[in-house]
């Protein structure tokens, strides 16, 4: 394929990546310390970690694209402290000075993305502008005030709570009745980001092999085909780094989920437009409504913005056809301009999507199994962009056998349910879509919290 149809993020640098030219895939059988299966985020910032911890480690990277073909090249390019769970979620599996840990741990890896990239060289367009949540009827506002409360008891995160006149003369949001804001969230360009980083890795001497496609492993044995031909990877460990596209592989299977979200980018906006919405280089916003959507300024001026509403498909299926969806577009535009009035005249040049990993209780995990040969890190819901950066230095730990404060986070060893087989997964998971977009219009409709979104919320970490 032509890898700039990935999206906005591969096509505008399609030029500066020479078209994409894959790399080699492996075309004989090799011995590796670490071999990685899959060439996003998390399996890259491993490999920077690992190489980090020790130089002499000799590390495989297998991905059955080209680095940054999945999520990681696909998302909003927000570099932010989200983790799926609420942290009132964490205290109530792991008590509180648990969830404080955790969170503390998500701000912290906000800026050590930003510190690696600076190291690297690798001019992602970071910037640390925050994120503000809109909330614009009285249900989001105490959605709002519950999130400013959870801040203020666990004394982590900072919140702040703006007043309605405070949002209506800063930002063109004119229905916004409040909104909280947090700094921790940097505004990025995810495509630049993840093919810096495997150029980081190659420097620094792993090989990442493209057009490979792995099959399975098993006690540290990987078979993969490249070119046709079947090979082996031994390895001391295998990293699954999958995510999402790790559901057609054996060994992965029902433990995640392939949830697609859609995004689109609009043309460059003037100066004028963007004085009147408000919003400043390196912001990133969404709202409180339970459908998600999630935005960002980016750095040559256009609306980059996403959000959920594409279905589940049967057997956890990922095609390129589910990329783009019309419907979902047209929903997308609309909610733009429904939020930002002074958007309307924008053209959307843009529309591309791709497949998330969601575990069965929506918790992210990381961890090493030892006696099985194989480490693991995902199920991110959409929170990946900086998680994928906390996965790889916890796994630089783990797999050095090190007793570290990484290694001793909330998350680590974590193993969620697997799904349920299908049919029920089909309609359990879409249920779960139409449920959340019943709980918006009542709320339009009624005024009050939504019977529908009490009943969703334990399934999706609140």
């Amino acid at each position: 394929m032509g890898y700039e149809r990935v999206g906005f993020w591969f096509e505008s640098i399609a030029e500066a990546e020479d078209g994409y030219p894959a790399r080699p895939g492996l075309t004989e059988d090799v011995d590796v310390d670490v071999a990685i299966v899959g060439g996003g985020l998390t399996g890259l910032w491993t490999a920077y970690y690992l190489q980090e911890a020790d130089p002499t480690l000799s590390i495989a990277v297998l991905e059955k694209e080209i680095a940054g073909f999945g999520a990681s090249g696909r998302n909003g390019g927000w570099c932010s402290a989200l983790f799926p769970l609420s942290a009132s979620a964490l205290e109530a599996r792991y008590g509180f000075d648990a969830a404080v840990t955790q969170r503390q741990a998500m701000i912290d890896t906000v800026g050590e993305v930003g510190r690696a990239a600076e190291a690297e060289g690798i001019d992602c367009d970071y910037v640390r502008g925050g994120t503000v949540a809109f909330a614009r009827s009285r249900v989001q506002l105490e959605g709002a005030r519950a999130e400013f409360a959870e801040s203020e008891r666990f004394g982590v995160d900072r919140v702040s709570l703006l007043g309605t006149e405070t949002v209506r003369s800063r930002f063109g949001a004119r229905d916004a009745v409040a909104a909280t804001f947090t700094p921790d969230c940097a505004r990025i360009h995810p495509g630049k980001l993840v093919r810096g980083l495997a150029r980081a890795v190659e420097r620094r001497g792993a090989t990442i092999f493209e057009k490979t496609e792995v099959l399975s492993w098993e006690q540290g044995v990987v078979t993969a085909v490249a070119g046709g031909v079947t090979r082996t990877v031994r390895a001391g460990t295998v990293v699954n780094a999958t995510e999402g596209y790790g559901s057609a592989i054996p060994q992965v299977g029902r433990r995640i989920l392939p949830l697609y979200s859609l995004m689109i980018a609009t043309e460059p906006l003037s100066e004028e437009i963007w004085e009147a919405i408000g919003l400043e280089h390196g912001h990133t916003f969404t709202d409180f409504r339970h459908l998600l959507i999630y935005g960002q300024r980016t750095a040559d001026n256009r609306f980059a913005f996403g959000g959920r509403g594409a279905r589940y498909h049967l057997a956890s299926a990922i095609r390129p056809e589910y990329d783009r969806v019309p419907r979902v577009r047209e929903h997308l535009g609309r909610a733009l301009v429904d939020l930002f009035p002074a958007a309307a005249g924008a053209r959307i040049t843009h529309h591309w999507g791709g497949p998330l990993g969601v575990p069965r209780d929506w918790h992210a995990s990381v961890g090493l199994d030892a006696a099985r040969r194989e480490a693991w890190a995902g199920g991110y819901v959409g929170d990946g962009l900086s998680t994928t950066n906390l996965a790889g230095r916890t796994l630089a730990d783990l797999l050095a056998g090190k007793r570290t404060p990484l290694t001793g986070l909330p998350w680590v060893g974590h193993r969620s349910p697997r799904w349920e087989p299908e049919p029920l997964r089909f309609a359990g998971s879409n249920a779960g879509l139409l449920g959340a977009e019943a709980a918006d219009l009542e709320e339009r409709l009624t005024g009050r919290p939504s019977l529908a979104a009490r009943l969703l919320a334990p399934l999706t970490g609140h």
